[in-house]
Protein backbone atom coordinates (compact mmCIF):
# COMPACT_ATOMS: atom_id res chain seq x y z
CA UNK A 1 0.00 0.00 0.00
CA UNK A 2 1.30 3.43 -0.91
CA UNK A 3 1.80 5.62 2.19
CA UNK A 4 -0.60 8.45 2.87
CA UNK A 5 0.75 10.39 5.84
CA UNK A 6 -1.48 12.78 7.79
CA UNK A 7 0.86 15.26 9.52
CA UNK A 8 -0.66 16.71 12.70
CA UNK A 9 0.61 20.08 13.95
CA UNK A 10 -0.38 22.97 16.20
CA UNK A 11 0.88 26.55 16.29
CA UNK A 12 0.60 29.70 18.38
CA UNK A 13 2.48 32.94 17.74
CA UNK A 14 5.67 31.37 16.38
CA UNK A 15 5.38 32.42 12.76
CA UNK A 16 9.03 32.08 11.74
CA UNK A 17 9.43 28.79 13.59
CA UNK A 18 6.22 27.33 12.17
CA UNK A 19 7.14 28.38 8.62
CA UNK A 20 10.59 26.81 9.05
CA UNK A 21 9.02 23.53 10.17
CA UNK A 22 6.65 23.51 7.19
CA UNK A 23 9.44 24.36 4.76
CA UNK A 24 11.50 21.44 6.07
CA UNK A 25 8.46 19.19 5.67
CA UNK A 26 8.11 20.34 2.04
CA UNK A 27 11.75 19.43 1.38
CA UNK A 28 11.33 15.77 2.28
CA UNK A 29 13.05 13.51 -0.21
CA UNK A 30 13.72 9.80 -0.56
CA UNK A 31 10.11 8.94 0.22
CA UNK A 32 8.71 5.54 -0.74
CA UNK A 33 7.18 5.57 -4.22
CA UNK A 34 3.68 7.00 -4.30
CA UNK A 35 3.85 8.64 -0.87
CA UNK A 36 1.28 11.38 -0.27
CA UNK A 37 1.55 13.87 2.59
CA UNK A 38 -1.38 15.91 3.90
CA UNK A 39 -0.66 18.44 6.66
CA UNK A 40 -3.29 19.44 9.21
CA UNK A 41 -2.34 22.52 11.23
CA UNK A 42 -4.45 23.85 14.10
CA UNK A 43 -3.55 27.45 14.90
CA UNK A 44 -4.55 28.59 18.39
CA UNK A 45 -5.41 32.24 17.94
CA UNK A 46 -2.06 33.50 16.68
CA UNK A 47 -1.84 37.30 16.46
CA UNK A 48 1.58 37.45 14.79
CA UNK A 49 0.39 36.65 11.28
CA UNK A 50 1.05 32.91 11.40
CA UNK A 51 -2.21 31.84 9.67
CA UNK A 52 -1.84 34.41 6.90
CA UNK A 53 1.80 33.46 6.30
CA UNK A 54 0.98 29.75 6.22
CA UNK A 55 -1.79 30.31 3.68
CA UNK A 56 0.54 32.45 1.55
CA UNK A 57 3.63 30.23 1.62
CA UNK A 58 2.08 26.78 2.14
CA UNK A 59 -1.36 26.86 0.50
CA UNK A 60 -1.69 23.07 0.57
CA UNK A 61 -1.65 22.99 4.38
CA UNK A 62 -5.11 22.30 5.76
CA UNK A 63 -5.28 25.07 8.32
CA UNK A 64 -7.90 25.49 11.02
CA UNK A 65 -8.05 28.43 13.39
CA UNK A 66 -9.27 27.98 16.96
CA UNK A 67 -9.22 30.06 20.15
CA UNK A 68 -6.07 30.84 22.09
CA UNK A 69 -7.35 28.66 24.92
CA UNK A 70 -6.56 25.55 22.86
CA UNK A 71 -3.23 24.11 23.94
CA UNK A 72 -1.08 21.40 22.36
CA UNK A 73 -2.95 18.28 23.47
CA UNK A 74 -6.37 19.51 22.48
CA UNK A 75 -5.01 21.00 19.26
CA UNK A 76 -3.51 17.66 18.26
CA UNK A 77 -6.85 15.95 18.93
CA UNK A 78 -8.55 18.47 16.64
CA UNK A 79 -5.88 17.95 13.96
CA UNK A 80 -6.42 14.19 14.17
CA UNK A 81 -10.18 14.63 13.89
CA UNK A 82 -9.68 16.84 10.85
CA UNK A 83 -7.41 14.27 9.21
CA UNK A 84 -9.94 11.50 9.79
CA UNK A 85 -12.76 13.66 8.47
CA UNK A 86 -10.85 14.61 5.31
CA UNK A 87 -8.96 11.40 4.56
CA UNK A 88 -11.44 8.96 6.06
CA UNK A 89 -9.97 5.49 6.26
CA UNK A 90 -7.35 6.19 3.58
CA UNK A 91 -4.39 7.49 5.60
CA UNK A 92 -1.81 4.86 6.48
CA UNK A 93 0.05 6.87 9.12
CA UNK A 94 -0.25 9.92 11.31
CA UNK A 95 2.86 11.94 12.03
CA UNK A 96 2.92 14.07 15.15
CA UNK A 97 5.19 17.01 14.39
CA UNK A 98 5.89 19.95 16.69
CA UNK A 99 6.07 23.28 14.91
CA UNK A 100 9.52 23.95 16.38
CA UNK A 101 11.07 20.85 14.76
CA UNK A 102 13.15 21.27 11.61
CA UNK A 103 13.22 17.84 10.02
CA UNK A 104 16.26 16.56 8.16
CA UNK A 105 15.48 16.33 4.44
CA UNK A 106 15.23 12.53 4.50
CA UNK A 107 13.60 12.20 7.93
CA UNK A 108 10.13 11.12 6.84
CA UNK A 109 11.51 8.62 4.36
CA UNK A 110 13.70 7.19 7.12
CA UNK A 111 10.72 6.82 9.47
CA UNK A 112 8.50 5.28 6.77
CA UNK A 113 11.21 2.77 5.87
CA UNK A 114 11.38 1.68 9.50
CA UNK A 115 7.58 1.49 9.64
CA UNK A 116 7.57 -0.78 6.61
CA UNK A 117 10.01 -3.08 8.40
CA UNK A 118 8.10 -2.85 11.72
CA UNK A 119 4.50 -2.30 10.59
CA UNK A 120 2.91 -2.70 14.03
CA UNK A 121 5.27 -0.31 15.81
CA UNK A 122 5.05 3.37 16.63
CA UNK A 123 8.30 4.96 15.43
CA UNK A 124 9.79 7.83 17.43
CA UNK A 125 12.21 10.30 15.90
CA UNK A 126 14.83 11.74 18.25
CA UNK A 127 15.78 15.39 17.74
CA UNK A 128 18.77 17.42 18.88
CA UNK A 129 19.90 21.02 19.29
CA UNK A 130 23.29 20.61 17.64
CA UNK A 131 24.99 19.41 20.81
CA UNK A 132 22.71 16.96 22.55
CA UNK A 133 19.49 15.01 22.18
CA UNK A 134 16.58 17.15 23.37
CA UNK A 135 13.50 14.96 22.76
CA UNK A 136 13.11 11.27 21.98
CA UNK A 137 11.61 8.12 23.38
CA UNK A 138 11.61 7.57 27.13
CA UNK A 139 12.52 4.39 28.94
CA UNK A 140 12.40 2.80 32.38
CA UNK A 141 10.64 3.83 35.56
CA UNK A 142 12.44 7.19 35.51
CA UNK A 143 11.49 7.71 31.84
CA UNK A 144 15.03 8.58 30.87
CA UNK A 145 15.75 9.95 27.40
CA UNK A 146 16.62 7.26 24.84
CA UNK A 147 19.64 8.15 22.73
CA UNK A 148 19.84 6.99 19.09
CA UNK A 149 22.40 4.18 18.81
CA UNK A 150 22.44 3.24 15.14
CA UNK A 151 19.82 0.55 15.69
CA UNK A 152 16.18 0.48 16.69
CA UNK A 153 15.77 1.06 20.42
CA UNK A 154 12.61 0.09 22.31
CA UNK A 155 11.11 2.75 24.55
CA UNK A 156 8.49 2.85 27.27
CA UNK A 157 6.83 6.04 26.03
CA UNK A 158 7.81 9.17 24.07
CA UNK A 159 7.96 12.91 23.70
CA UNK A 160 5.43 13.99 21.10
CA UNK A 161 7.81 16.05 18.93
CA UNK A 162 8.24 13.55 16.07
CA UNK A 163 6.13 10.38 16.29
CA UNK A 164 4.99 8.23 13.34
CA UNK A 165 1.89 6.20 14.20
CA UNK A 166 0.62 3.48 11.83
CA UNK A 167 -3.12 3.48 11.16
CA UNK A 168 -3.71 0.22 13.03
CA UNK A 169 -1.93 1.55 16.13
CA UNK A 170 -3.87 4.82 15.98
CA UNK A 171 -7.17 2.95 15.75
CA UNK A 172 -6.24 0.74 18.69
CA UNK A 173 -4.76 3.38 21.02
CA UNK A 174 -6.71 6.42 19.88
CA UNK A 175 -5.66 10.06 20.04
CA UNK A 176 -4.16 12.08 22.87
CA UNK A 177 -6.64 11.83 25.72
CA UNK A 178 -8.93 14.82 26.15
CA UNK A 179 -8.05 14.88 29.86
CA UNK A 180 -4.62 16.24 28.91
CA UNK A 181 -5.14 19.64 27.27
CA UNK A 182 -1.41 20.35 26.95
CA UNK A 183 1.35 18.29 28.54
CA UNK A 184 1.39 14.65 29.72
CA UNK A 185 -0.76 13.58 26.78
CA UNK A 186 2.21 12.25 24.82
CA UNK A 187 3.58 10.24 27.77
CA UNK A 188 0.09 8.92 28.52
CA UNK A 189 -0.40 7.92 24.87
CA UNK A 190 2.86 5.98 24.84
CA UNK A 191 2.05 4.20 28.10
CA UNK A 192 -1.44 3.32 26.83
CA UNK A 193 0.11 1.98 23.63
CA UNK A 194 2.44 -0.19 25.71
CA UNK A 195 -0.47 -1.58 27.72
CA UNK A 196 -2.29 -2.32 24.45
CA UNK A 197 0.69 -4.31 23.19
CA UNK A 198 1.81 -1.77 20.60
CA UNK A 199 5.62 -1.49 20.55
CA UNK A 200 7.35 1.89 20.35
CA UNK A 201 10.80 2.14 18.78
CA UNK A 202 13.27 5.00 18.57
CA UNK A 203 14.77 5.44 15.09
CA UNK A 204 18.49 4.61 14.72
CA UNK A 205 19.53 8.24 14.17
CA UNK A 206 18.33 11.75 14.85
CA UNK A 207 15.71 13.00 12.40
CA UNK A 208 15.87 16.75 12.97
CA UNK A 209 16.64 19.70 15.20
CA UNK A 210 14.64 21.11 18.07
CA UNK A 211 15.74 23.24 21.00
CA UNK A 212 14.84 22.16 24.53
CA UNK A 213 12.60 24.35 26.65
CA UNK A 214 14.61 26.72 28.87
CA UNK A 215 15.43 24.89 32.14
CA UNK A 216 14.79 27.87 34.44
CA UNK A 217 11.38 28.93 33.18
CA UNK A 218 7.82 28.55 34.42
CA UNK A 219 7.65 27.35 38.01
CA UNK A 220 11.46 26.97 38.02
CA UNK A 221 12.15 30.65 37.40
CA UNK A 222 14.38 31.91 40.20
CA UNK A 223 13.04 34.40 42.69
CA UNK A 224 9.31 34.16 41.93
CA UNK A 225 8.18 33.09 45.40
CA UNK A 226 6.17 30.11 46.61
CA UNK A 227 2.70 31.37 45.68
CA UNK A 228 3.69 32.26 42.12
CA UNK A 229 5.64 29.01 41.71
CA UNK A 230 2.62 26.98 42.79
CA UNK A 231 0.34 29.00 40.52
CA UNK A 232 2.57 28.23 37.56
CA UNK A 233 3.08 24.55 38.29
CA UNK A 234 -0.67 23.99 38.62
CA UNK A 235 -1.46 25.88 35.40
CA UNK A 236 -2.41 24.16 32.15
CA UNK A 237 1.13 24.71 30.86
CA UNK A 238 2.68 22.47 33.53
CA UNK A 239 0.88 20.06 35.87
CA UNK A 240 -2.79 20.99 36.29
CA UNK A 241 -3.95 18.91 39.27
CA UNK A 242 -6.92 17.22 37.61
CA UNK A 243 -4.90 16.01 34.64
CA UNK A 244 -1.95 15.07 36.84
CA UNK A 245 -4.24 13.02 39.09
CA UNK A 246 -5.54 11.08 36.06
CA UNK A 247 -1.98 10.44 34.89
CA UNK A 248 -0.83 9.28 38.34
CA UNK A 249 -3.90 7.10 38.80
CA UNK A 250 -3.34 5.37 35.46
CA UNK A 251 0.40 4.95 35.55
CA UNK A 252 1.60 5.37 39.13
CA UNK A 253 -0.42 2.84 41.12
CA UNK A 254 0.01 1.90 43.97
CA UNK A 255 2.07 5.05 44.65
CA UNK A 256 -0.53 7.39 43.14
CA UNK A 257 -0.96 9.68 46.21
CA UNK A 258 2.81 10.10 46.56
CA UNK A 259 3.29 10.82 42.88
CA UNK A 260 0.36 13.24 42.97
CA UNK A 261 1.73 15.57 45.66
CA UNK A 262 5.47 15.22 45.10
CA UNK A 263 5.98 17.74 42.24
CA UNK A 264 4.02 20.44 44.05
CA UNK A 265 5.98 19.85 47.25
CA UNK A 266 9.26 20.00 45.30
CA UNK A 267 8.27 23.28 43.67
CA UNK A 268 7.32 24.83 47.01
CA UNK A 269 10.52 23.65 48.69
CA UNK A 270 12.65 24.89 45.78
CA UNK A 271 10.99 28.31 45.85
CA UNK A 272 11.38 28.57 49.63
CA UNK A 273 15.05 27.59 49.41
CA UNK A 274 15.69 30.14 46.67
CA UNK A 275 13.92 32.84 48.66
CA UNK A 276 15.99 31.95 51.75
CA UNK A 277 19.21 31.98 49.76
CA UNK A 278 18.35 35.39 48.38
Amino acid sequence: MQPLVAVLMTSHNRRATTLSALAALDRQCGLPAGTTVHTYLVDAGSTDGTPEAVRRHHPDVRLMGVGDDVFWGRGMRIASRNSRSADGSSFTHQLWLNDDVRLDDDALGHLLTISRQEPEAIVVGAVHDGERTTYSGRRGRALELVEPTGRLEPCTTYNGNVVLIPRAARDLVGDIDKRFPHGMGDYDHGLRARKAGVPALVAPRHVGRCRANPPLSGSREPGIGVREALRRVTSVRELPPRAWWVYCLRHGWPWTPVHMVSPYVRVAVRALAARGAG
